[in-house]
């Protein structure tokens, strides 16, 4: 190879090198995954290796110390139910998102608060100290605890480390590092996998809870290699729903459950947590009752439950072949559903485009909304309206069958502390309450919803 400037192929997903593009890699198997870097020779630094910071005596896992004060709370609520309690020492955390969401909002949001529990560093690869003391004034945060570093080199960030010893350290953002180590650019796929896993060995000897801020791809993934996820302790990731909430997910958690979620609004003060989920994902109408295809149901995720209202609205089909638009629900689960329906339900959508809404933007995957989807389906189709105070939910078998689903108490409870009086559940209910109507397939189900109709 010639000196000076170079070139090579390095897969997104696993690191490997090459000389030339391949559409295929050769180690992981993903297809269009390697990437052009120009590299220049560079000396190595005499940084002391990343492993240094590893702890190497072998010792019995009995007689493995854990401090008390292990974890802390953040001074969010809703980040603390995302992190499962709390904020863990030590620790690394990766939080992805889109352009604008609200990342560095949140991250700002934490180091104020978390200024009590020790010294913070915020390490800007983005923004002037004088850019980011303007958001921390416009969000109304006391910045006078928080140290401030705008260096994207990695040694320079280590030696800050060193010399003030923090308790939690904010990266903004990780693509913005670069180790002179590394003879590639910021941002390389390289340049990536080193300084986290540097940070990260750092973050676990020097007891700190760590923060990558992350950038996504055009295709909505955490960009840089997919080791990346593997080396942190904990991936978060933020979605906007349609209603102009934040919602923040949990990918991977070594300290936690990954089917929590955190809800936030963005207002003049910052991410605000939301208390009431369901008053974001359910239509404020008049009296008068509901429009037709139009169901409500009872979420569960994590340890929260709230409720949703989907939406279901059949045309005529003006194709050779019907069509599901749906993009907040599973495409396959509406398909299945509708075969379902018209197998056992006699309800006929074979000839017509089905769209499927999920009222707020949220994405849902709880099988227990089957049934309410079969319900908004049935009176779409049927151009019947439900009862307005109606909640149903139930997992739906191939052969027409309400099963039973999880946390059923908690989903009763969210729907009666809402005003629903008319819940359609499982026959298998261990709740026993007058206002609870229970069915065994689809056809009791729709049989029961006209009855709730005709009772007013």
């Amino acid at each position: 190879m010639t000196k000076g400037l170079q070139t090579r192929f390095v897969c997104s997903a696993c690191g490997r090198v090459e000389s030339k593009w391949l559409g295929r890699c050769p180690s992981c198997g993903a297809w269009n995954s390697f990437e052009e870097e120009k590299i220049q020779s560079a000396p190595r630094s005499a940084v002391a290796p990343a492993s240094s910071a590893v702890d190497d005596r072998i010792r019995k896992l009995s007689e493995v110390v854990v401090a008390d004060s292990v974890r802390f709370s953040s001074g969010i609520d809703e980040l603390d139910r995302v992190l499962g309690g709390g904020v863990m020492r030590p620790s690394s955390v990766l939080v992805g998102g889109e352009p604008g969401i609200g990342k560095s909002t949140l991250m700002l949001q934490l180091a104020s608060s978390c200024a009590s529990v020790g010294p913070v560093l915020y390490v800007s690869g983005e923004e002037s100290p004088s850019q980011v003391k303007l958001r921390a004034q416009r969000l109304g945060l006391d910045a006078s605890r928080i140290d401030i570093l705008c260096d994207t080199r990695l040694e320079s960030l280590m030696d800050a480390i060193e010399r003030t010893s923090p308790a939690v350290v904010v990266i903004d953002s990780l693509q913005t590092l670069a180790s002179g180590e590394v003879s590639s650019m910021a941002g390389s796929v390289n340049q990536i996998r080193t300084c986290c896993m540097a940070l990260s060995l750092v973050a676990k000897a020097r007891n700190i809870a760590m923060f990558f801020i992350g950038h996504v791809t055009k295709d909505g993934m955490l960009a840089g290699p997919k080791i990346v996820e593997h080396l942190v302790d904990t991936v978060l990731y933020f979605e906007s729903a349609q209603t102009g909430v934040r919602i923040l997910r949990s990918i991977k958690n070594r300290f936690g459950s990954v089917d929590e979620i955190g809800i936030f609004s963005m207002d003049a003060t910052g991410l605000t947590p939301v208390r009431d989920p369901s008053l974001f994902f359910i239509s404020d109408r008049q009296e008068g009752g509901l429009p037709s295809g139009i169901a409500y149901t009872a979420v569960t995720e994590g340890s929260r439950t709230f409720l949703v209202e989907i939406q279901a609205l059949t045309v005529p089909c003006r194709g050779g072949s019907p069509r599901v638009y749906s993009d907040r629900v599973d495409a396959a689960r509406v398909n299945r559903v509708a075969a379902i329906l018209e197998r056992h339900a006699g309800l006929v959508l074979s000839d017509c485009d089905t769209y499927i809404n999920v009222a707020g933007g949220i994405r849902i995957n709880d099988v227990s909304t089957e049934l309410a989807l079969a319900m908004a389906l049935w009176s779409a189709r049927t151009d019947t309206p439900l009862h307005g105070k109606q909640v149903c939910f139930g997992e739906l078998s191939l052969a027409g069958e309400v099963r039973p689903v999880s946390f059923l108490e908690r989903r009763v409870k969210a729907a009666l502390d809402m005003g629903f009086d008319r819940i359609l559940a499982p026959a298998v209910s261990p709740v026993s309450d007058e206002r609870i109507s229970t069915c065994r397939n689809i056809k009791q189900a729709i049989m029961i919803s006209r009855a709730f109709c005709k009772q007013d």
